[in-house]
């Protein structure tokens, strides 16, 4: 599982990131959340607004920071 967090490091990114990681260890799983902050690499998703969460190369949601509970379930879809 591939688990990617899109921004240029404001607070929501950052808040995104902790979030992600937090759901990942919660669920026991041993997947790193890989911080993706290239402006090229991030238009390469087709996002509009950041962050953005992206598993297994989906984009999961953009320009919002979802809760854990719903980046627990993103992560179970693509399981």
């Amino acid at each position: 599982m591939d688990i990617k967090i899109l921004g240029t490091g404001c607070a929501n990114c950052r808040r995104l990131h902790q979030l992600a990681e937090e759901a990942v260890a919660e669920m026991g799983l041993q997947v790193p959340v890989e911080k993706v902050e290239d402006l090229r690499k991030i238009m390469g998703y087709g996002i509009m607004k950041t962050p953005a969460i992206v598993i297994n190369e989906k984009v999961k949601a953009s320009g919002r920071v979802p809760g854990k509970d719903e980046i627990k379930k993103f992560i179970q879809d693509e399981a």
